[in-house]
């Protein structure tokens, strides 16, 4: 492979940070085997813009941090990504708050950062950009006079077209992306939303290699879903940390089975409709109170969207009613746990529970589910409950798939999972962990840049 790999991202994973997640390791790795750069938001917000970027070098990755002002962070990122694409991309339009002020503050940020970014780049380099935040940056490169192949992936879900089209600024949006000679996604569903956007909308041609011509424009639109590292995942579990959390549940939960859910504090979870459902198993299944214990752990996340102040007190009063009702002198139907964890600790708990809960109204992808499957052991597995309207449901089809929606049905499963005979068990975890391993983030990770790799670029 010829040129450096330079990856844009709201957030950068610099060295000597550890993150919870796999995809600061595979990009990490990716610009290590290249060398390049990795730019983004340094996570600092300042009283006044500030000229240039803070850059260091570790090895052959650079790192290229850029502060945010307060109206900058007040507009572009709690504004237009959280208030406006974030709900839109999930497909909640009744929470997404629409001001042009704010779109104004997220165009002017792609576009300093793209300027801040063009001076890194060379000639032959690939430049990839990731997620909602930088929907605009490719064409803002563009107008750098950057040539070269750029690539884009969205973490988050594509929306149909006529919920995208809610986006007063969708034309803008859909142009910007167009700047792209690829633009990934996670799902089928995904691609083939934003293709028929772009045909429906934008007038797009679809070419004989299946690529699209639109806005003077030819790019490909195609599904790279995101995996784990199953290995690191197991390793996790097995480790010191791992054993120990769950040690200290089993003592808690007194051998009873355990059902877990990790998800960060978002109304796309379906957090309350999941709680619903477990009060509903209790109601139906007098047999299993006492028996049977939910841990759900939810750190709370951009506190200060008022969307979020309300989900976190209807959390408080599911948890509460439920253990109300149904709570003994030595058990809790519920633990809740508005909190974080380390990743080994999540692992351990992954690997103690009977039944993984991934129940969210909408995902991108969804990688807790393809953590649990990777940390159960296989000679005694746990079941996994996953929402048709995760991005994972497309490649996890041996879980037992639910629509969050309905209650008894998420219920009924739940209880399905809890009474499923051990070798229905490892049969389902079989066909699930097989597809956790051939298709991981390493797969991921190489699958896009090869296609990007294959991209024409724009002409100098």
């Amino acid at each position: 492979m010829a040129g450096r790999l330079v990856v844009a991202s709201n957030r950068v994973e610099t060295p000597g940070e550890s993150r919870a997640g796999g995809l600061a390791v595979a990009l990490r790795d990716a610009l290590a085997q290249r060398g390049g750069v990795w730019f983004g938001w340094s996570g600092d917000t300042v009283e006044r813009e500030t000229r240039g970027v803070r850059h260091f070098t570790e090895g052959n990755v650079e790192f290229a941090l850029a502060d945010l002002t307060l109206p900058e962070y007040e507009g572009y990122y709690l504004g237009y990504a959280n208030r406006a694409l974030w709900p839109v991309f999930h497909y909640r339009v009744d929470l997404a708050h629409f001001d042009e002020s704010d779109f104004a503050a997220y165009e002017q940020v792609n576009r300093r950062f793209a300027r801040l970014l063009a001076p890194f780049t060379r000639p032959d380099d690939m430049v990839w950009v990731h997620d909602y935040h930088f929907l605009l940056m490719g064409q803002e490169l563009r107008a750098s006079g950057w040539r070269g192949r750029m690539g884009f992936f969205l973490h988050v879900p594509f929306p149909a077209p006529e919920v995208f089209s809610a986006l007063p600024q969708h034309q803008r949006l859909a142009l910007g992306l167009a700047a792209f000679d690829l633009v990934g996604f996670q799902t089928d569903r995904d691609t083939a939303n934003f293709r028929r956007y772009l045909v429906e909308n934008a007038g797009a041609e679809i070419l004989e290699d299946g690529r699209l011509r639109v806005f003077d424009q030819v790019l490909r639109a195609a599904t790279f879903s995101i995996g784990v590292d199953p290995d690191d995942v197991a390793a996790q579990a097995e480790g010191e940390e791992g054993v120990a959390a769950a040690a200290r549940v089993g003592k808690i939960t007194d051998h009873r089975a355990l059902v877990i859910g990790v998800d960060r504090m978002d109304y796309s979870k379906g957090l309350p409709q999941r709680m619903e459902a477990f009060g509903r198993m209790l109601d139906d299944h007098e047999e299993l109170r006492g028996r049977v214990s939910f841990l759900q752990i939810a750190p709370p996340s951009r506190e200060s969207v008022d969307a979020y102040q309300v989900l976190r007190e209807e959390l408080d009063r599911l948890a509460g009613r439920i253990n109300a009702d149904y709570a003994d002198l030595d058990w809790m139907p519920i633990r809740y746990l508005a909190r974080s964890y380390d990743r080994g600790t999540l692992c351990g708990l992954y690997r103690l529970a009977r039944v993984g809960l991934v129940t969210p109204l909408h995902d991108g992808m969804n990688l807790v589910a393809k953590e649990f499957v990777a940390a159960q052991t296989p000679e005694d597995p746990g079941v996994l409950v996953l929402s048709e309207f995760a991005g994972a449901a497309e490649q996890m089809q041996a879980a037992l798939l639910v629509n969050p929606h309905d209650i008894a049905a998420t219920a009924d499963a739940i209880h399905r999972a809890l009474s499923m005979p051990r070798e229905e068990r490892i049969e389902r975890w079989q066909d699930l962990i097989r597809n956790v391993q051939e298709h991981d983030i390493a797969w991921w990770r190489r699958s896009f840049l090869d296609a990007l790799e294959a991209s024409a670029g724009v002409p100098a």
